[in-house]
């Protein structure tokens, strides 16, 4: 297959103008908010209590648990929130201790796991990608405004 000039300008294009707003959109507005609390409960901070299992949703092979959590004193309880860095598997019913951190859609299992990692490898995509959308587009613009030729002198025209 031949790499011509216009396809990878083509594609160069798409990149710019949807992907990195979307890796922008991503790492910020979805992992960003998850960040604090994900390294908050991976030293133990948060209230410790009950994550009961309501359903399970699976997708390319792993699943998520989304249930409701209760807290151990009994003072504060959250619904259909996820538990992140759960078990591979968890009947409809079975609980298991999780801690709430304060992540707006979840809890966090006590066993540990890998969520704060790579909620942070998506924030700095995404912040990095925010930084780097408008630098790769006022390069373009420039490139492409240097590479016009002037127009030519009128006849005559003296030096």
């Amino acid at each position: 297959m031949i790499n011509s000039p216009a396809k990878r300008h083509w594609r160069m294009s798409v990149f710019l103008w949807i992907g990195l707003p979307f890796i922008a959109f991503v790492g910020i507005a979805k992992a960003a908010p998850d960040l604090v609390p994900a390294w908050k409960a991976q030293s133990g901070s948060g209230v410790t209590g009950t994550f009961t299992a309501a359903r399970e949703v699976c997708s390319h092979g792993s699943c998520d648990f989304y249930g409701d959590w209760k807290a151990a004193d009994g003072t504060s309880t959250r619904t259909n929130v996820l538990l992140y860095d759960g078990p591979d598997s968890m009947p409809v019913g079975e609980t298991a201790v999780a801690l709430d951190s304060g992540a707006p859609g979840g809890v966090f299992a006590t066993g540990g796991g890998s969520s704060h990692l790579l909620l942070t490898a998506f924030a700095v995509g995404g912040l990095a990608a925010a930084i780097a959308w408008p630098v790769f587009l006022w390069r373009t613009w420039r490139t492409s405004h240097g590479r016009r030729i002037p127009s030519p002198e009128p006849a005559g025209a003296a030096a």
